[in-house]
């Protein structure tokens, strides 16, 4: 089985891209299901239902979150409305949604997703990624041994530590946040994919999908400014995990593609 994973989807430039290309992707590398992060599609911040519809309708499965899930007020509710929307289930257990889910499959295979937040530099209070993940991750092998993991972390440390920490007991461990891809997947011990970070759908001419001269004026000055969302140029980065019926990867490989 192969699962297309996409990297953080930024503002509406973002959002057209990964519509317009994520059923080419599916096609090409013959995926069965597809996970997109999803936590910048509103504008750059947040994530909102209508947003998040569109992404479904041009055959994303499963959208996650990360540090800005609440950045839209209006999804505070909304998110209880979407069963294929996850935030990082780190959180604290009184916020809205959930934090991993089982789905099936167009092939009828089963199929865990699971959302964590790092904590490593990160400004939102989350609970230990470490612990959620060994207290659910068991509770998720009851019913199927195909899980993959959307680690949302600043840190490369903290990334490979979680990755090494589930080697064997996940099937991937991929990381998102950072926005600029990584080269470092592999397969660890055990059979779980693993890559620091997958990248972004967002535009090649930019600071990590914002415009660039704003950022360049807050580093130079440490004055405030406005960082506008550059919807043109997009680039999207993904990548496509094979996995045997063990659950078990046997390959990884990234994906770079631009909107024509």
């Amino acid at each position: 089985m192969k699962i297309l994973f996409i990297g953080d989807i930024v503002g509406k430039g973002g959002r057209e891209a990964a519509m317009a290309l994520t059923p080419v992707l599916r096609r090409e590398y013959a995926c069965e299901f597809c996970i997109a992060n999803a936590e910048n599609i509103a504008g750059g911040n947040g994530l909102t239902k209508n947003c998040l519809q569109e992404l479904f309708s041009r055959g994303i499965d499963v959208c996650t979150a990360g540090d800005h899930v609440w950045d839209q007020k209006e999804f505070v509710t909304e998110i209880e409305q979407l069963t294929n929307v996850l935030r990082p289930a780190n959180l604290p257990a009184c916020q809205p949604g959930r934090g991993y889910g089982v789905f099936t499959t167009e092939n009828g295979h089963r199929i865990a997703v699971l959302s964590l937040l790092g904590r490593t530099f990160m400004t939102v209070g989350a609970n230990c990624p470490f612990e959620a993940a060994e207290n659910i991750i068991p509770q998720i092998q009851k019913e199927t041994s195909n899980i993959i993991v959307d680690f949302h972390a600043e840190a490369t440390s903290e990334k490979i530590a979680l990755g090494r920490f589930l080697a064997g007991k996940v099937s991937a461990v991929l990381g998102t946040h950072t926005h600029v891809p990584t080269a470092d997947q592999q397969i660890f011990p055990g059979g779980t994919a693993f890559q620091c970070d997958v990248g972004m759908v967002g535009a090649r001419e930019s600071i990590l999908g914002r415009a660039i001269q704003p950022v360049l004026h807050r580093f130079r000055t440490g004055m405030p400014a406005r960082f506008t969302v550059v919807e043109k140029g997009i680039r999207l980065h993904a990548v496509v995990v094979t996995l045997n019926d063990e659950g078990r990867a046997v390959g990884i490989e990234r994906v770079m593609r631009d909107l024509p």
